[in-house]
């Protein structure tokens, strides 16, 4: 459940640069820019999917997002397809096979 995010994957003419075209944007017009090692203080769009490929991808040298379009420069060796599965995931709340929330109220103990 949730809302996947449609990315297609785009190689730049720049080694070790690749380009993730989403099918909504991030930042409306505006760009931001992430580097390993510098605190990720938002809690926007962009900033938890920053955070997320930080966490998730070895090898990231930067990240720079700009409304639809995800660049991310990557060392030697990096998995350019596990970056696009954080991405494609970064609205998908649940999986097949786990449960879902109850929003059911408890009744108080008296």
């Amino acid at each position: 459940m949730g809302q996947p995010v449609v990315v297609t994957q785009k190689q730049s003419s720049r080694p070790g640069v690749v380009r993730y075209e989403l099918n909504r944007t991030l930042t409306g017009t505006g760009h931001e820019v992430y580097r390993p090692g510098t605190e990720i203080s938002g809690h926007r769009p962009p900033d938890l999917l920053a955070k997320r490929l930080l966490d998730g991808v070895r090898g990231i040298e930067s990240i720079h997002i700009n409304g639809g379009v995800v660049t991310v420069e990557m060392s030697f060796g990096s998995d350019a397809d596990a970056a696009q599965v954080i991405i494609e995931d970064m609205y998908t709340y649940y999986r097949p096979g786990v449960a879902l929330p109850s929003f059911e109220r408890e009744e108080p103990v008296a």
